[in-house]
């Protein structure tokens, strides 16, 4: 656990080696937060739930960071506003950097003697950092994209994707089966318990959908074409203005280009596409004479003989809902999941922002059906 925590923990100061401190506390709108946020938030959680709570000589870095790093946890009390976490000036990256040192050191110390329940904290905690990784890349993207001079986070240009040939279709697995976690490692608490579903007829798409197949949707008028979409969603596009996946663009007489974190360039047709919402993914499916797969049908899928090409996140119809048998944990990181489930959808798989060892079949990420800045993009899916 001690070389875990070690890593996982190097790992986020990785991913801002190279940032300014202007680039760390930047915040380009309400769903996105700094990445020095991310880096304190993600220290908060181990100072508070175990060096606070079970390590009877330690004193709090700050007095102050509490209320300015908590995100969510009402039993915590109060804390900054999420739409003001930009204007943080104070403390500064290094500041935060600092404060990361701190905690890594009492951590270091205080594990020796933790329980395996603790120990068991730990490791949530550090699962719990891996997610802020993740969106520390995709918030740093989204920050980047504002800026007219469009600089890139990374200097490695990406590397243009093998042509994947025609969609082909696997046929699913049908009748009862089972999905959720199955209680070997680790797992979040929405995973489980493990129940059994049953399954009709269908199949889903040996791949996802690229952009150049994307492309074609748009080019046949897709995001003008109200038959296609949900009553939200049409809402949604209309006030928004939306034409095409966030971060694609197309200078006056020239291609698509997208925009990376390596900086923008030109639109490669091969890869999955990535940034839509909920709404557009379920627009494109009906216009291809497809739907999304449903969770249970992914994960089923997933466990048996799904290709997963691992660089996008895939929305699939169904909500985020509750297992049969689930329950919150007690105290405030009974907080964690159980509470946001109303109003989003689940997306599974994992994409390249994604820690390595950070994926697994009935992993349930979830966001709202507008919501398009994460990695986020689609697998067809149709009954049979």
């Amino acid at each position: 656990m001690a070389d875990r925590f070690k890593y996982v923990r190097g790992h986020s100061l990785r991913l801002v080696d190279g940032l300014s401190d202007a680039d760390a506390t930047g915040q380009s709108m309400n769903d996105a937060s700094p990445a020095k946020w991310h880096l304190a938030h993600s220290s908060w959680f181990f100072e508070t739930f175990l060096l606070r709570d079970h390590v009877a000589d330690y004193r709090l870095f700050d007095e102050a960071y509490p209320y300015l790093f908590n995100s969510y946890y009402e039993a915590e009390g109060a804390r900054h506003a999420r739409p003001e976490r930009g204007l943080l000036t104070r403390p500064s990256l290094a500041e935060v950097i600092t404060y990361r040192a701190h905690v890594d050191d009492a951590m270091a110390h205080a594990m020796t003697g933790f329980s395996a329940e603790l120990l068991d904290l730990v490791e949530l905690g550090l699962h719990h950092e891996q997610q802020h990784q993740e969106l520390l890349l995709t918030d740093i993207l989204h920050l980047f994209s504002r800026n007219p001079l469009k600089p890139a986070y990374s200097g490695k240009v990406p590397e243009r994707v093998a042509e994947p040939g025609p969609l082909q279709w696997i046929e699913g697995r049908t009748g009862v089966n089972q999905i959720g976690h199955d209680g070997a490692g680790f797992a979040f608490d929405c995973e489980g318990p493990r129940h059994d579903v049953l399954l009709h007829p269908h199949a889903l798409a040996n791949r996802p959908v690229t952009n150049g197949e994307w492309l074609a949707f748009i080019e046949d008028g897709g995001y003008r074409d109200a038959r296609h979409w949900l009553s939200d969603g049409w809402t949604w596009v209309q006030e928004e203005k939306i034409e095409a996946p966030l971060y694609w663009s197309r200078p006056p007489d020239h291609h698509w280009f997208e925009f990376g974190l390596a900086g923008n360039h030109p639109l490669d047709l091969a890869a999955p596409v990535k940034h839509i919402s909920l709404y557009e993914a379920d627009a494109y499916a009906s216009w291809a004479g497809a739907r999304l797969p449903t969770e249970a049908e992914w994960e089923v899928a997933a466990d048996h003989a799904l290709p997963n090409s691992g660089t996008v996140w895939e929305w699939t119809g169904s909500a985020y809902l509750p297992y049969p048998g689930f329950r919150p944990a007690d105290g405030a990181v009974g907080e964690y999941n159980g509470k946001f489930m109303s109003g989003q959808s689940v997306l599974k798989g994992s994409s390249t922002a994604t820690p390595p060892d950070h994926s697994r079949p009935s992993y349930r990420n979830f966001f709202y059906p507008h919501q398009r800045w994460q990695y986020c993009g689609l697998r067809l899916a149709k009954d049979l």
